[in-house]
């Protein structure tokens, strides 16, 4: 059983099943469709998980939902979901007693409100809430400074205190566990739930950290199983330990690699709105799937077109995981060989770009090393000693300095800033891990058109 830390509650027990926390399912896609069918999955999950405890699986229509699909997200999931808690994550901040009354009419139970509006605003919500019998939850995202604001949010009446690390956040690495733990010593009667990237793994932690209410987003509505996630979610709660997950996770600084090896450079692209390739390479070798992706820091040169001799230098100030990238001015006499490739294996370095050119075409396909050019030709320059190493240089139009990232597949090369390289794996994770929700709807009999519902979103003339 898991030990609750939080002095308001402590997990009970009845006969040998432990008295678990309601799930809320946050909902927060763009379509109402897609939504219903991945809560009525992810429902059956808990359910099965609990007996049929129908008050173990509460269903919000999330920000986006509503946004896109108004009440009728709502309407739709209450008439779906009969005996469940409907949740609006309405994020009001201002009209609150017009606002709640929308959400109570459409079928809500508890509706969701900025803990950042001002208070008239929150008193007015939270006498809406008694009117039409539905709760209030007040979100502390963005809130300075979260334990003070809570305190006066359960003065002015919140029944609900909502700990939430947005996806924003998420990708900086900002965890929701601490804030509970602080949150949960200055509240006496306040429920408290939380949100901000929880999976199997830390669902036990945000409970035992205080939490209430145990918010899951995105490892369910990426999951290619909401079902399945779901339940490892419940079987986590119902046994106190984390069930460990190799999806839906955050990556710090020191998994950088790992993080950027599980994405592709399109994925990467999408991330950063478009942007990060270097365009006109082309690799000298394309291997089975897969086995042309790297990703690593960049060790930079600069050189004039055929002066080898800073490329070659700069091998020895590289270590294992390095990625070399050499401005040679997009020159057509070769900085790069064979013998050159060999001693990146020896050193370790995962990959090479070469705004310049390269020769022993034949020779580095047989060593099946993932290096990209500009030109291929048989002609070697000579070593006159012009370059630098470890300088920034403009590689393919784009700046790029030591140390940004720099990753490379079947698709082209991306350049990731150091200074965005752990947001940016995060963020690219989370499109791959999207993309694998649709790529299950399509195996399920689908099409991209559909999952993602063009002709709705066309733009109107």
């Amino acid at each position: 059983m898991a030990t609750v830390t939080n002095n308001k509650k402590s997990a009970e027990k009845k006969g040998t099943k432990v008295e678990i926390p309601p799930v809320q399912i946050a909902l927060d896609l763009l379509d109402l469709p897609r939504a219903i069918q991945i809560a009525s999955e992810a429902v059956a999950g808990i359910l099965a998980e609990t007996d049929g405890d129908k008050s173990k699986a509460w269903i919000e229509a999330g920000t986006p939902l509503i946004k896109s699909e108004g009440m009728n997200a709502v309407r739709e999931l209450r008439a779906h979901f009969p005996g469940h808690t409907i949740c609006a994550d309405m994020k009001v901040m201002d009209a609150g007693a017009t606002e709640v009354e929308m959400a109570a009419k459409a079928g809500a139970n508890i509706v969701f409100i900025l803990g950042a509006a001002p208070d008239s605003c929150i008193s007015e919500a939270v006498l809406a809430s008694k009117k039409y019998g539905v709760k209030v939850a007040a979100d502390l995202i963005g809130i300075k400074d979260p334990p003070a604001r809570a305190a006066e949010l359960e003065k002015l009446g919140v029944d609900i205190i909502n700990i939430h690390v947005g996806l924003d956040q998420q990708v900086l690495g900002i965890k929701p566990i601490d804030l509970v733990k602080q949150i949960s010593k200055v509240l006496t009667k306040a429920q408290i739930s939380a949100a901000g990237g929880i999976n199997s793994e830390t669902a036990v932690e945000a409970w035992e950290a205080g939490a209430d209410i145990i918010i899951v987003g995105g490892s369910l509505y990426k999951a290619r199983s909401p079902e399945e996630s779901a339940r490892k979610i419940v079987q986590s709660l119902k046994t106190g330990k984390p069930i460990a997950t190799k999806e839906f996770l955050k990556y710090d600084q020191e998994h950088i690699a790992e993080a950027f090896m599980k994405v592709s450079t399109a994925n990467i692209s999408d991330a950063m709105h478009r942007t990060g390739e270097l365009r006109g390479l082309t690799p000298v070798w394309v291997g089975e799937p897969g086995k042309m992706k790297f990703a690593g820091p960049a060790v930079t040169v600069r050189t004039y077109d055929g002066d080898w001799s800073a490329p070659v230098q700069a091998i020895d100030h590289c270590k294992k995981g390095d990625v070399l990238v050499i401005d040679a001015c997009a020159g057509q006499t070769a900085v790069w060989g064979e013998l050159a490739t060999n001693s990146c294996i020896t050193v370790g370095i995962v990959g090479v770009i070469i705004d310049g050119a390269v020769r022993d075409i034949d020779d580095i396909r047989k060593l099946q090393f993932p290096l990209f050019a500009r030109h291929f030709t048989p002609t070697a320059g000579e070593p006159k000693g012009f370059g630098e190493i470890n300088a920034p240089i403009e590689v393919c139009n784009r700046k790029i300095e030591p140390g940004d990232w720099i990753i490379g597949d079947e698709s082209g090369v991306v350049v990731v800033p150091r200074t965005m390289a752990m947001e940016m794996a995060n963020r690219a994770i989370d499109v791959n891990e999207r993309e694998n929700r649709i790529r299950e709807e399509i195996q399920r009999g689908s099409t991209l058109g559909k999952t993602q519902y063009l002709a709705k979103w066309d733009v109107k003339k």
